[in-house]
Order: structure tokens, then sequence, then C-alpha cells
């Protein structure tokens, strides 16, 4: 196990920064030919200085704790949650969300995550997938499986009044379903994509799950009042989300009226009026609306959910069994104002990491320019968004990179780390994504850098030039004594010779 040496710290941009070194012994195959020529004192000498820290490897170095004041990438949805917030608006529902669907966070909440039924609100998973999937001018014709649907309908359900053999355009049922929310269209909708009811809302789930929805399952194109439709304050934020920001969706529910054409069926044209106080109504009209749908049966009680733009910032409001009709829409624009007034979205770009990154890598070029380790890739990952409390963010914040779990092996051939790059506030940090830094060997023998003069550079320098010189002179000296050995031995032999002549 490589002994430890001292902590070395670098001051970078913004904080000290500590990384930690491991000791590694590097010698190049030069060296150890050398010294195995020269004997062991000069072995010693050159060993003790080719000594040189240098190992590092990734840590998680920050694990998930609600209460360590650093906020990880995994915490951040939730952790407002967790905060004590003034003027806390009291909201009379159920369950409910305030979800910021910039940034992912969940702002305020009470049982988001608990199952309940949606009732109409169901209607935007079907217009979804109508407005992704279907051309909004084809002519549908009601079938006669259709109009057996839409029959069993019961008679308090509100419909546009589509009958069997009836051809209506694509568009004419979406714009009905959202504005009117008549509940014979999502059925046809929903079969024309399906074949049946049954179908389709297998085609629901299997969307909510790739929105990541995790408590939904339909059994209802439309909302029927069935025990099994069911849905949380959660995932609809998530499915109302998708709708407004990637579809047509939000266009459509700030229509205040439209007209359906006279069909083959009927005769006259059909004009339905936005059933939403948000667009039909001054009381509640709310000039960052930009989509949404309301829901009532009478185990579902009032339900509403809402989304709303400002200033590039999406926030969605979902309401489950509110207090009354009325009550929902007041909830809902209290939610968004405070929402808007109490919370700050702020943008994470790469850019503004840029210097200490930059410092970050210099550091490390010079820390390894004495072994044989280069950086190949040096790469960053961040999340788009950070939310946290607009009286923590008109503080202030800075930007940093954590080094203080890392370390760099000097002996591995390949080796990638991953370093945290956080956002700090005055009593809040934020772990905003992470550098990658893979770390190489290079092919070969290590290079020493001529143009970078250091104590050790030149000491090993005579050491290397001691080691060659006294090679040379040992083997001087064994020349000139193996020369003075044959010549005593002639000198013997000569001596020999004349003794015996004699």
């Amino acid at each position: 196990m490589p002994k430890k040496n001292k902590f070395v710290f670098f001051k970078l941009r913004y904080r000290i920064y500590e990384l930690k070194l491991h000791r590694g012994t590097i010698m190049s195959g030069f060296i150890k030919k050398t010294l195995k020529m020269i004997g062991s004192a000069i072995f010693a000498g050159v060993f003790a200085l080719a000594l040189f820290p240098g190992y590092v490897a990734a840590d998680d170095v920050y694990p998930d704790n609600p209460d360590d004041g650093v906020i990880t990438q995994n915490e951040q949805q939730t952790d407002l949650l967790n905060e004590k917030h003034d003027n806390w608006p009291q909201i009379n529902a159920a369950a409910y969300i305030l979800y910021d669907a910039t940034s992912g966070a969940i702002l305020l909440g009470k049982d988001y995550e608990t199952q309940k039924e949606p009732a109409s609100m169901t209607k935007v998973m079907t217009i979804l997938l109508a407005l992704e999937r279907l051309d909004m001018n084809t002519v549908i014709t009601v079938n006669s499986a259709m109009a057996k649907e839409i029959n069993a309908l019961e008679k308090d359900y509100v419909r546009l009044g589509l009958q069997e053999g009836e051809e209506i355009t694509v568009r004419d049922l979406v714009y009905a379903s959202v504005l009117k929310s008549a509940n014979d269209c999502c059925i046809v909708l929903g079969m024309h994509m399906a074949g049946t009811e049954a179908e389709f809302c297998k085609i629901m789930n299997e969307k909510a799950e790739e929105l990541g929805c995790r408590n939904t399952h339909f059994t209802s194109s439309f909302g029927y009042a069935k025990p099994d439709n069911l849905t949380t304050a959660y995932d609809l934020s998530l499915i109302l989300q998708e709708a407004v920001t990637n579809t047509d969706y939000s266009k459509i529910a700030k229509t205040y009226t439209y007209k359906i054409s006279a069909t083959n069926k009927y005769s006259s044209t059909r004009e339905l009026t936005n059933s939403s106080r948000f667009i039909s109504t001054a009381d509640f009209k709310y000039d960052y609306y930009v989509g949404g749908k309301t829901g009532y049966t009478d185990s579902a009680g009032n339900t509403l959910c809402a989304a709303a733009k400002k200033d590039d910032r999406v926030l969605i409001g979902v309401l489950f069994n509110a207090g009354s009709s009325t009550s929902r829409y007041r909830d809902m624009i209290k939610l968004f104002d405070y929402g808007y007034t109490a919370f700050t979205t702020v943008p994470i770009t790469e850019s503004e990491f840029t210097p200490i990154l930059n410092d970050t890598r210099n550091q490390m070029v010079r820390l390894m320019s004495e072994t044989n380790l280069y950086i190949s890739e040096m790469k960053t990952a961040l999340t788009s968004y950070v939310t946290t409390t607009s009286s923590r963010a008109q503080l202030g914040s800075t930007n940093k990179i954590d080094l203080s779990k890392t370390t760099i092996d000097s002996m591995a051939e390949e080796q990638t780390l991953e370093i945290p790059l956080c956002k700090v506030y005055s009593d809040k940090t934020y772990v905003v994504g992470k550098v990658v830094v893979k770390i190489e060997q290079k092919a070969g023998v290590i290079e020493i850098n001529p143009k970078k003069k250091t104590h050790l550079t030149d000491v090993r320098r005579v050491l290397i030039t001691f080691a060659i010189l006294s090679g040379m002179i040992l083997t001087v000296i064994v020349i000139a004594l193996i020369f003075r050995a044959n010549i005593i031995k002639r000198r013997r032999n000569e001596s020999t010779r004349r003794a015996n002549m004699l």
C-alpha cells in the first residue's frame, strides 16, 4: 500500500481546495539499468528522489442526507418541501402539488403521491396522445362500436352529441374535448387510435410510464367515475407538462371560442365556449395561464390541473377534491403567485464554470508533470436548472469544484475521475453536476520536460550523469585490472620458460 504524503493545497478561484496525494514509486527503465551497474549506494540515492506523490480516485463525495446542508441532484426535487416558508398559501384540497416544470422541483404539496380519481383531468392524456399520433385534418367516422360506448354514458355526462355514422375531423373532436369536456369525443378519439376503449387505456398507461409517472392506472379515456381510474398530483403534473410544452395543447386550451362546421349528421354549426374560468371570466383571468383541465364527479369532487408560464419558467398545479368549483381556481392562483414570488429557478451554464475548470486542469497538469500521466479527456455534465428560495438567491452564490476527496493513482494505466460541481449559497450547497476527467499513462518511458526546471530535475540530472560516469570509470578500472593481470601472467610465464632453459 503506497505511503500517504502530506496534503498539498491549491488556491483556486473562489476558495481553497484540498487534493489528497498518495506516494508511488516511478523509475524509468534507464535508471533501473544504471542502478544495477553502479551499486547499492547510488541506488539508494536515486530511489529516494524518484518517489513522487500521485494517486487519484473518485469518491461518492456527497451521499444523500437532508440534514447536511448539501443538496445532491437526487435531493433537489423535494428539498424545498423541508423548508419553513413564510405566508405559505392555505389550499383547500385533499391533495395538491405545485411543480416547477423547468427544474423538476416540487415547490409545495400535500399527499401528491397518493392515488386519487382525476375525473375529466384524464382527458389531458387522451388529447396528448391524439396530438402526438393523429393528423388534425383526418376525418373519423363514428362506427357502431363507438356509438355503443357513447350510448352507455350516464345522462349527466357532457357530450357533443355525436351520432353513429357521423363524420367529423380530429381537430373538432380535440377542441370539443378540451373546451367543452365532451366525453363522447374522447371515446371516439381513443377508439380510433386503438380499436377499443380497453386497448386505448393500455396505450395511456404505457405513455404514463414513459413520462415517469409512478402511480397511474387509467381505465377510462375520458375520466369515468371508476374506482380503478387513478393517478396522483405528481403524475398528472408530468402529463400536463408534456402536453403544454411539446404539443399544441396550450394553444387549444387558451382558445376562447371554437366553431364546428355542420356534418353529415348535424345540419348547423356548433359553437363552443371555453369552460375554463381562467379564460372565460374576468374574476379568475390569469395572464400567465397556458393550459389545463377541470374535472368533477361525485366520487372525485372538484379537480383542476393548470400550467402557467412567466419569464420562460413553467409552473404546474394540480388539485384533487378541491373545496368547490370556485375555490379550486382561487387556490390555483394562490399557488402560482406564491411559486413565482417565493422561489427562483436559476439556469446552470457550462461557461460560468469555465474559469475554475481551467484552473483545475492546469493544477492537475502541473501535479502530473513529473509522472508518466496525462489528461486524455475532460468533460462536464450539468443539470440545466436549480430552484431555490428567492430570499436565498438574492444573497448571491459562488461556483465551486470540490476536490476534497479526489486523488490520482500514479500507477494506474487508466482512471476516470468524477468531481462534483457545486453552486454555493450562504446556507446551502447545490450539487449541479460533475466534471469527468480521464487520465492515462503515456506510452513508453517517462519523459522529463526540458522546459520545466525544478530542484528535483537538477538533482536527477546530476545523479544520472554521476551514474554514467561511475559506470564508465568502473569499466575502465576493470579493463585496466584485466590488462595488468595479463601482463603479470605473461611475465611469469617468460620467467618460468627461461628458468627451464637453464
